[in-house]
């Protein structure tokens, strides 16, 4: 079995829910399938929480009751017999009623997350229903019943392969099952969310539970390209990617997909392929355990860096001195992205400055402290094993005319990573373009 995921803009309009479920039943094998809400509702029910934290009910009803319109006007063009217009017209009501009652009440966080998770119930129960007008054998099982988180918010692991099992056992025979992605109940049995990764999160966490053949992330994009190309010009996308090398780029830029998500998937052994819903015939990029060697696979860039440099000639080479400096971002909540030491100084970079003040404050009481703000990370990934003699001369002579202010290498095997400021971010992303790829295919094999 296949686990297929969907994201907002996938199932943003009644003719895209149309347009999905032809891809879903295209092959006739049964599927697991995870939606994400319509696109722009979770951002309309973060606004109606948001009026309810600061008491305005009047402000909260006022939207609700827009995009009540708004979804009854979906399943008007969504449906063709009454039947099931009437089905989830109804269902739909007594969703928006649940809503203006919480308008009248206590609002707590626990509130908060029972809103943010209609967005996710309203789109798979429209899908189902939509499926099971045009005949197709489909039931939709709620993720509240299958994921669930611990007491470190982190996924149950054990509990979800339990529980997915379980469930389609108990429900075999169908050719569809769909859920909601992103939703979840808590180690107390509370309605949560994944947080990071989102619908992604679950379709992978449903993907090693039930060990599927594939999970199928599907987007507006045509898989994971080889540089930004919203900034440079003649990208592609990379048809394959080892497990780490999508996380590295995920996590330093690549928003098609996030880091945390696929870790799942990669302990499983299970595959994740990145889709096009938009243009469904391309091969889009498929991730998995395969290393190919030799070769340098993307760039990606992370904006929003600050660098700061301690330099303390009597305290660095002292025992404990580095655990100190660390200790300091631990205790304010922030971690770090790249870090690089020499004997008389240490520089680390963060992307949350919350607490740089703080931070700052603390580092000067064991040397001399500089921050350098609105800079960008730019990682190149592949196969960047020392064993391949010369291939990260390749990567720093492409900025040869270009000011860096930090570079990391050897920390993994499939990544270097440099620190420049943001205004030189598309000069730096076009000059590896033009070395890396523009005539090298992506392979780069020094002599």
């Amino acid at each position: 079995m296949k686990v297929m995921k969907f994201g907002g803009t996938s199932v943003g309009s009644p003719k895209r829910m149309q347009e999905v479920t032809k891809l879903i039943t295209t092959d006739g094998e049964p599927k697991l399938v995870v939606l994400s809400a319509m696109s722009g509702t979770t951002n309309t029910l973060v606004e109606i929480a948001d009026y309810l934290y600061k008491k305005n009910p009047e402000g909260a009803n006022t939207v609700i009751n827009s995009l009540e319109q708004k979804y009854l006007g979906h399943v008007q063009e969504l449906y063709s017999t009454d039947e099931w217009r009437e089905r989830t017209e109804a269902f739909i009501k007594e969703v928006f009623a649940n809503l203006r009652a919480m308008t009248k009440s206590l609002f707590t966080s626990f509130e908060e997350k029972v809103i943010l998770a209609q967005g996710e119930i309203l789109s798979t129960n429209m899908v189902t229903n939509y499926m099971r007008e045009q005949g197709i054998n489909a039931i939709l099982l709620s993720a509240l019943d299958i994921i669930r988180t611990d007491k470190n918010a982190e996924p149950d692991f054990n509990y979800i392969r339990e529980r997915a099992v379980q469930q389609l056992e108990v429900n075999e025979g169908f050719d569809v099952y769909i859920t909601q992605g992103f939703i979840c109940r808590n180690a107390y049995g509370e309605i949560d969310n994944l947080l990071r990764g989102g619908s992604d999160y679950t379709a992978c966490l449903l993907g090693a539970a039930i060990e599927a053949e594939e999970i199928q992330i599907w987007t507006d994009i045509d898989g994971m390209h080889n540089n930004d190309p919203r900034i440079v010009e003649g990208t592609e996308p990379v048809r394959q990617l080892y497990f780490e090398e999508a996380a590295e780029l995920a996590y330093f830029g690549a928003k098609i997909l996030h880091p945390t998500c696929i870790q799942p998937a990669k302990f499983a052994g299970v595959p994740v392929r990145l889709l096009n819903t938009m243009d469904p015939q391309a091969p889009g990029t498929i991730i998995n355990n395969r290393m190919h060697r030799g070769t340098i696979k993307a760039v990606a860039a992370k904006s929003g860096i600050t660098c700061i440099g301690i330099q303390s000639s009597r305290m660095l080479l002292a025992s404990g001195f580095l655990r100190k400096v660390f200790e300091i971002f631990e205790t304010n909540k922030t971690s770090i992205d790249m870090i690089a030491t020499s004997e008389v100084g240490v520089s680390v970079t963060i992307d949350n400055t919350s607490h740089l003040s703080q931070i700052v404050d603390e580092l000067k009481k064991y040397g001399t402290v500089s921050v350098d703000s609105d800079m960008c990370i730019v990682c190149v990934v592949g196969d960047l094993s020392s064993k391949n003699v010369g291939f990260e001369t390749i990567a720093t002579d492409a900025l040869k005319q270009i000011p860096v202010r930090m570079i990391s290498y050897g920390g993994s095997a499939h990544n270097i990573s440099f620190v420049v400021a943001e205004a030189d971010k598309q000069r730096t992303l076009r000059a590896l373009q033009q070395t890396l790829f523009t005539y090298n295919d992506h392979v780069r094999r020094p002599s």
